[in-house]
């Protein structure tokens, strides 16, 4: 998984747009943080992650998902994205766009998924 790859995933959910978040690559939803890119250890920073679903997580795959003590307060979780594919990846972003985006954005989205024969990518 590259960062290209997680900008194509992320544009699939209306409003979002790449742009600069703490020096980084970034993408937001309507101006609201989604997701950014951390050079230093090239992994993804996902949010709405609570503490009990992030100790899971750490414990079952610590290849994949680990945490550095900025985050440890906050309901996160870094992804490397060398170990990461693309249903995780959509799955996670989902969630924070539902979330950040505005109401209205995903009621369409959602009417628009459901008329397609989806449901959206799920929670």
């Amino acid at each position: 998984m590259t960062w290209d790859d997680v900008v194509v995933i992320a544009k699939a959910f209306p409003g979002v747009e790449e742009g600069p978040s703490y020096g980084t690559p970034g993408l937001k939803v309507r101006g609201k943080f989604l997701t950014r890119l951390r050079v230093e250890d090239d992994s993804l920073v996902f949010m709405e992650v609570g503490c009990d679903e992030r100790e899971l997580l750490l414990e079952a795959d610590p290849q994949t998902f680990h945490l550095t003590p900025h985050y440890q307060p906050h309901p996160a979780i870094l992804a490397r994205l060398s170990h990461l594919d693309e249903a995780t990846v959509r799955r996670f972003l989902e969630r924070r766009w539902r979330t950040a985006a505005p109401k209205g954005l995903v009621k369409a989205f959602d009417a628009h998924a459901k008329g397609a024969g989806g449901g959206g990518a799920g929670p």
